[in-house]
């Protein structure tokens, strides 16, 4: 997946809240960038870390930047929660996901009930529903999932399982924002009640997969299978 215009390096100035940053550029000039990640970014928000933003020529946007990456002293990891679905969508189109490569048809954003599940595949056998979470949440070469309590996450969970109690396949994919992690873990401090759930899921037989993700100051691709741990 390639960004949509060059990114510009600066350093991080403060976050001011879930969706407002700011960040210094190289010039020494502060501009306030959108923060796209409602997480608490525990291992993420480091004021005077360098940064790498975007600039949005979007004339209805009220702020003109967007906080991409930001260094967090060994590697880049990728703080925007929507690329996650962007790789993954370029990923199953492409066949690069082994565990899902054999179906002929991706659907981002089916509506399931009142829901939506981020993508369904489909063969001529069966269907496939999966949910992507991002994982910013990284620690040396551990990465854990959520860093905030998750209500919306916890009812994508349940919703799978309905899913595969019906029948179908199901899987919940999270895709770490960065290639170092080498092992992926529920995060029980952060939000019990979601990670509990996440193991009824994988009880219920709902696939877990952990994939890493390669970021660079161009694209962003996929990276590899992980150890899951739960």
């Amino acid at each position: 997946m390639k960004f949509e215009s060059p990114l510009i390096a600066g350093k991080l100035v403060r976050r001011w809240n879930r969706f407002l940053s700011e960040i210094e550029l190289e010039d020494g000039e502060v501009v306030r960038a959108h923060c796209p990640n409602s997480g608490r970014m525990t291992t993420c928000n480091i004021p005077g870390a360098p940064v790498l933003i975007r600039f949005v020529d979007d004339p209805k946007r009220k702020l003109k930047y967007t906080w991409e990456h930001i260094h967090t002293g060994t590697h880049w990891v990728c703080i925007n929660t929507n690329r996650a679905n962007q790789v993954v969508k370029e990923s199953l189109t492409q066949k690069l996901i082994p565990e899902f490569a054999h179906y002929a048809k991706v659907r981002p954003e089916f509506k399931v009930g009142k829901s939506r599940i981020d993508f369904l595949l489909e063969n001529e056998h069966e269907k496939c529903f999966i949910e992507v979470k991002s994982v910013s949440y990284i620690e040396g070469q551990k990465c854990c999932f959520p860093d905030a309590v998750t209500s919306r996450g916890l009812k994508h969970l349940h919703e799978l399982i309905e899913l595969k109690q019906e029948g179908h396949r199901a899987a919940m994919l999270f895709l770490t924002m960065s290639d170092q992690p080498k092992s992926f873990s529920p995060a029980d401090h952060v939000d019990p009640e979601y990670c509990k759930a996440l193991r009824d899921a994988k009880n219920a037989g709902v696939e877990i997969l952990v994939y890493t993700c390669k970021s660079s100051e161009e694209e962003m691709i996929l990276g590899e299978p992980i150890k899951v741990t739960l």
